[in-house]
């Protein structure tokens, strides 16, 4: 790859970055009142993250399965309101159990 082209395509990503924070920030002046745009903006960094950390679950695994097992049991751990210590523990041990077993 060409010099030139690496430098265009760093400003490129710095200009949409940069397009991305500021024209918000312009653009809307005011209080936003809609409640659907509201609950929509306070949403979008959970499921942002959400996303990004999914495939990263089933993937860090050699199987597939024992990564899903982990989150499926990750997710009722989290319901029944345990401890992010205790859940990081419960999901490993889930993964080594089924490493082992399958």
């Amino acid at each position: 790859m060409e010099k030139h082209s690496i430098i265009i395509y760093i400003i490129a990503t710095v200009i949409v970055t940069n397009l991305i924070r500021i024209v918000p920030v312009t653009l809307i002046r005011k209080r936003i009142n809609n409640q659907y745009i509201r609950s929509f903006l306070y949403y979008v960094p959970y499921v942002t993250l959400a996303v990004m950390t999914f495939p990263a679950i089933i993937d860090a695994t050699d199987s597939p399965l024992a990564g899903a097992l982990a989150f499926a049991i990750g997710i009722i751990g989290a319901w029944y309101g345990l401890g992010l210590i205790w859940e990081a523990l419960l999901c490993c041990v889930i993964v080594l159990l089924t490493g082992t077993l399958l």
